[in-house]
């Protein structure tokens, strides 16, 4: 993904000339500020959507004096953190401000940013990436800049976005950010049989740590996303349970009356249930109704858009996960792979490339991907 960019002169003190040494030692130092607000910035992970997750760095004569990051949605934004740790406010005339992500420039559950540094005149501001939402979207640059601002965009943008890859695919591509995810076993298999064969077990293919990193994944997604028959012969609880988190709305697409007494309705958190009968809420649970006449993939993920669901976990089964591969709807894929063989069975997906990275994991292995084709 690429933002628009703005070109901005990199700032120099008055005594030092403009050569290609001086020039590295000086983006080198800026970097180096930079690296740490995208180091806070994802300390927002779990609790910021649908807000990006963002750090502010406050740097005065070459000392950090504030640093700050997002840490709720509703609650104050990074930069106003970071100047809140400042006992003297005064000293932001003469300081630089790293932000990971443009200032705010319009009312939202708080204050704009741009005009809270502007009130501080602060001189000099490095901008990571420019925020995609069109509702910044420049216009807090451009207003920092006509207020007498110095303003540099693009400064370690490539990580940038990488924190907030969510956020900009869902502002960029008008929907959810999708990461897929299964587990196999070594001979390539998602289960023994069918999912509706009769008297069939449970097991588990991975190990407890693997099994612990799923219930890390679902707290870091607004949603979770499983198909019927993962939901009624599995019967999962899709929440949080082996790690600290928000439970993910559930979803599911299910055009059939099934068993009510599943954990999927146990009404404990939002869960959706699309469908092409009937449009109902019944406590926490919302019944939508899509038309018939596109893919519930497509359908699906345009109504999350709509719902301002910024990314979604899709762990199965086997036809939902493949329904998303044959349209090229995904963003990641993290494939867990246990220790045992099967010997045949319900065979799980194969992606077209190699995996991006292979992580060992006390005898399992985590294959991480990433879409080559976006």
């Amino acid at each position: 993904m690429e933002t628009n960019r703005i070109k901005c002169s990199v700032f120099f003190p008055a005594y030092l000339t403009k050569s290609d040494q001086v020039f590295k030692m000086m983006e080198a130092i800026h970097k180096i500020y930079m690296r740490r607000a995208l180091s806070l910035a994802k300390q927002g992970c779990l609790h910021v959507s649908p807000n990006p997750r963002v750090g502010c760095v406050i740097v005065h004569k070459g000392k950090i004096i504030g640093e700050g990051y997002h840490t709720a949605y509703g609650t104050p934004h990074a930069e106003v953190n970071a100047i809140e740790q400042l006992k003297d406010k005064q000293l932001l005339k003469e300081s630089d401000l790293y932000v990971s992500l443009e200032p705010c420039a319009h009312h939202g559950k708080t204050p704009p940013c741009a005009d809270l540094l502007i009130a501080h005149s602060v001189p000099r501001v490095y901008i990571a990436a420019l925020d995609p939402n069109p509702k910044v979207a420049g216009k807090g640059v451009e207003k920092l800049q006509s207020n007498g601002c110095q303003v540099e965009v693009g400064l370690l943008e490539k990580e940038a976005i990488e924190v907030n890859k969510r956020f900009f695919c869902f502002h960029q591509k008008k929907r959810p950010y999708i990461i897929l995810k299964w587990a196999q076993t070594l001979d390539g298999f998602l289960d023994r049989n069918e999912p509706n064969t009769a008297n069939r077990q449970d097991y588990w293919i991975t190990n407890t740590v693997l099994r612990c990193k799923v219930h890390q994944w679902r707290a870091e997604e607004d949603a979770v996303l499983v198909g019927a028959n993962t939901l009624i012969y599995d019967n999962p609880q899709l929440n949080v349970r082996y790690c600290a988190g928000k439970d993910p709305v559930r979803i599911t697409w299910l055009d059939r009356e099934t068993d009510r007494g599943l954990h999927f309705f146990d009404n404990s958190i939002p869960t959706l249930v699309f469908n092409t009968f009937r449009e109902e809420q019944c406590g926490n649970i919302y019944f939508c109704k899509l038309s018939k006449d596109q893919s519930p993939a497509r359908a699906i993920m345009d109504q999350l858009y709509t719902m301002n669901i910024q990314s979604v976990l899709i762990e199965g089964g086997q036809r939902t996960l493949q329904q998303f591969l044959d349209l090229n709807l995904w963003d990641e894929a993290h494939v867990l792979v246990g220790d045992m063989c099967f010997g045949g069975g319900l065979p799980a997906p194969r992606l077209p490339f190699e995996p991006d990275l292979i992580e060992n994991k006390d005898g399992n292995k985590i294959l991480w991907y990433q879409n080559q084709t976006l």
